[in-house]
């Protein structure tokens, strides 16, 4: 199997099911982890040198960070509703959640000295807009974009309909020459909707010294450590992912794919 591939594991005692690393993903910025918590599961975690966006992928739960009481957050049934509930946590402190009901949570890290304050992000803070035209169409929910506080984490959800393209035209972010492109790495976590089905998702260079095509399943990991990497959702399928980015400097930049950029100016 391709590396770039990360299959689910089997639960461990805190319901974890990914524990992606930047040692395991082989790169320098981006941690994700995936948690299936039962209601009155509790979990708690430090965050040491890196800040972290906990993301409510459904169900509800009772927050805390950096000593600080949220209260409940959350509520939706699945990732494919709307109004995203998600926590900030600062570098260098504590954060904690009890589930309430059920609850899947993604918890995406990246480093940071701990500068700003714990917060909850709320639906109505979450930025939404549709790319693309035809089944280029696609919907987006901007948790923490480059327009909101945060020291390196981008974190972004991405509703792709059935039969549609995303991340399309190819785009790249593996240079650090801004103002042209930014160096981000980057993850997908990919759900399907009905959960039977797959995402094609193709990562590749210019020089196709990276060229590959991978099969993701509900609840894969496709990492992006460089190149161009569009997705699309098979017929019959609802694709939703999960992206985390990650890197020397917190922009979002891109580069096209010159082979496809002509269908931007049709």
């Amino acid at each position: 199997m391709s590396k770039l591939l990360v299959k689910p594991s089997a639960p461990n005692d805190n319901g974890r099911i990914h524990a992606i690393t930047p040692e395991s993903a082989g790169w320098t910025y981006v941690g994700f982890e995936v948690y299936g918590l039962k209601s009155g599961q509790s979990l708690k975690q430090a965050t040491g040198e890196r800040e972290a966006c906990i993301v409510m992928l459904s169900g509800r739960a009772h927050v805390g960070g950096a000593g600080q009481d949220f209260g409940t957050i959350g509520g939706r049934s699945s990732p494919f509703e709307p109004d995203p509930w998600s926590l900030y946590a600062p570098a260098r402190s504590e954060w904690s959640l009890t589930a309430e009901t059920d609850c899947e949570i993604a918890v995406c890290t990246a480093p940071a000295e701990g500068k700003l304050p714990a917060r909850v992000i709320r639906p109505d803070q979450v930025g939404q807009e549709t790319r693309g035209k035809g089944t280029n169409t696609r919907h987006v929910r901007n948790i923490l974009p480059e327009t909101e506080t945060a020291e390196s984490l981008l974190v972004v959800e991405v509703i792709t309909p059935s039969g549609h393209w995303s991340s399309y035209p190819p785009h790249k972010h593996d240079r650090d020459m801004l103002p042209h492109e930014s160096l981000l790495e980057e993850t997908y976590y990919h759900r399907l909707n009905p959960p039977s089905g797959f995402a094609l998702q193709r990562v590749y260079t210019d020089d196709r010294s990276l060229d590959e095509t991978l099969a993701a399943a509900n609840g894969d990991v496709v990492l992006v450590p460089k190149g161009y990497h569009p997705v699309g959702a098979p017929h019959g399928y609802e694709l939703y992912y999960l992206n985390v980015m990650a890197g020397p400097k917190r922009v979002w930049k891109f580069h096209n794919d010159p082979d496809h950029e002509w269908m931007l100016k049709s």
